[in-house]
């Protein structure tokens, strides 16, 4: 997994680069030019560079810096790059007035290369000309807002409205130096206005900010580009990004010479039925996705009047009833406990769930809530009921995790990691917050973050069959963490897979692509 990296993390990796592992501020420039054409040659799919035309507006701080750089490396490969200073020659200090020094010697030699000492010198010969891609090269990690929105001053937000227009008007295609100019690399949150790139080159690690709030909508897809800052600098990591490579090794198989009850026994307490209402649905999809993720015996309880519909939809599963002994009596076979899909939310349901956390066959197993069984936990109080579990896990979307927290759902959405992160320390469990990205906190270790899937999984049953998955994986051994990460990162592409447009996907066809999302990681190794 691929470290997230604050802005602060990222300034003292940089710093300690430069300080401790003696790699010089020129050096650190020139891997970052190289490794921009790179991944430009890449996503313009170019054997050459010559003829291509290139626009790359400059900042005064080291960002600008790598734009010179990457300026000479595109005219060292025949490309045709006009350059923009956005400010006065006179500020630029250290390393970047030596690399804007070393283009206008190039200036001297060739006729493809144009340097505009501002922008009002470069709009009538830019307005004329066509590009194949444009440069943000503006602004770095360094970047802090006031506040969310905040308009910008003149001559940064003219150099943004330069490359937005031309995006938009000639289809020329933008990257981004490091991080989009106007974009916090922290929060995610962006100024008004903010590039908006098609792909951002970002230098030795992934910034949280590209997945938070305004970032996914300002940084296109990311690219990091390796410029020798080791990953030991930024570690104990403090966030992590899921991804392939971790689902694949943490998906637990079973074994050739195994047996139904050594390879997961989950038990999942859902379904509901009142004279107005069935949410038999919830308990299906959550069963069903247990089942398609592996588990060797899943277990329903629920009213046994639901008992014939279960039986139709999952005749893998085991159907109990809803009264107290008898579920205790099979927690005691379970490896981990599913309770809430569907459960109902009336004051009998409630009282159901404060018993179960009473009672130690259940608080002492791998225990999952997800749904009803949140909105019960927060009618019964938090500290007596979380206190009693072992091990725990919590599935809350951010409304549901407002309820729970006092938290207003508009600050979750602001900061949804270090808010997963406290409240997973503060009450000694494991969350998994979903949303976009969705985040997975512990009591210790790294925040994990999962941006698999699509608005294919904005849909009605999604979670149930995420909890499902989780309960599978975790029953066959993985920790909760690990479970519900391995299963969040399945779940994102299940959606994927279940249908070419993802806006008519919906949770049965989730479930029904999970066995093709697996399948499909381990015949990729075994080819």
């Amino acid at each position: 997994m691929l470290p997230v990296v604050t802005a602060q993390e990222m300034q003292r990796a940089d710093q300690a680069a430069i300080e401790q592992l003696h790699i010089g501020e020129c050096r650190l420039m020139e891997l970052a030019g190289r490794e921009c054409v790179r991944v430009i040659k890449e996503s313009l799919q170019r054997d050459s560079f010559a003829g291509a035309t290139f626009l790359v507006v400059c900042g005064k701080g080291n960002n600008g810096g790598d734009g010179f750089v990457l300026a000479r490396h595109l005219l060292n490969l025949e490309a045709s790059v006009d350059l923009v200073l956005l400010y006065p020659q006179s500020v630029l200090q250290g390393v970047n007035r030596e690399g804007f020094a070393m283009l206008q010697a190039y200036e001297e030699h060739l006729t493809n290369l144009r340097i505009f000492a501002s922008l009002d010198e470069a709009r009538p010969f830019v307005d004329e000309s066509h590009y194949d891609a444009l440069i943000d090269a503006m602004t770095g990690t360094g970047f802090r807002l006031g506040k969310p929105g905040a308009e910008l001053a003149s001559p940064l937000s003219d150099g943004i409205e330069l490359i937005n227009s031309i995006h938009e008007e000639r289809g020329s295609i933008t990257f981004a130096i490091d991080i989009p100019s106007g974009l916090e690399a922290t929060t995610g949150f962006s100024s008004n206005p903010a590039i908006q790139a098609d792909v951002t080159i970002t230098m030795a690690f992934l910034k949280r900010g590209f997945y938070l709030n305004d970032g996914p909508y300002c940084c296109g897809e990311a690219e990091v580009a390796e410029i020798s800052i080791p990953r030991f600098l930024v570690e104990p990591s403090s966030c992590l990004l899921i991804d392939q490579e971790f689902a694949a090794e943490h998906f637990i198989l079973r074994e050739p010479a195994s047996a139904k009850h050594t390879n997961g026994k989950v038990l999942i307490i859902a379904g509901s039925q009142t004279e107005e209402a069935s949410m038999v649905g919830a308990a299906i999809l959550s069963a069903k996705a247990a089942i398609k993720t592996g588990a060797g015996y899943v277990c329903l309880s629920l009213p046994l009047a639901l008992a014939g519909a279960i039986h139709l939809a999952v005749p893998e599963a085991v159907v109990i009833g809803r009264d107290i002994t008898t579920i205790l009596k099979k927690a005691g076979w379970a490896d981990v406990i599913l309770i809430g899909c569907g459960l109902g939310r009336d004051q009998e349901t409630i009282n159901l769930v404060r018993e179960l956390l009473e009672c130690p066959d259940i608080s002492e197993k791998k225990l999952i809530l997800d749904a009803d069984a949140l909105y019960a936990l927060s009618s019964i109080g938090l500290s007596d009921a979380l206190l009693r579990c072992k091990e725990l896990l919590l599935t809350p979307h951010y409304g549901e995790f407002s309820r729970l927290s006092n938290i207003p759902v508009e600050d979750i959405a602001a900061n949804p990691i270090e808010t997963a992160q406290q409240f997973a320390r503060d009450y000694g469990v494991t969350l998994l917050l979903k949303g976009n990205p969705t985040v997975i906190a512990a009591t210790d270790g790294p925040s994990l973050l999962n941006t698999s899937g699509t608005e294919a999984l904005a849909t009605a049953g999604s979670g149930d069959v995420l909890s499902g998955m989780i309960a599978a994986l975790a029953a066959k051994g993985a920790t909760l963490v690990t479970a519900a990460a391995t299963a969040a990162w399945f779940h994102g592409r299940a959606g994927d897979l279940a249908s070419d447009v993802a806006s008519l996907v919906s949770s049965g066809m989730v479930v029904d692509a999970i066995p093709q999302a697996i399948g499909e990681i381990f015949e990729r190794e075994n080819e």
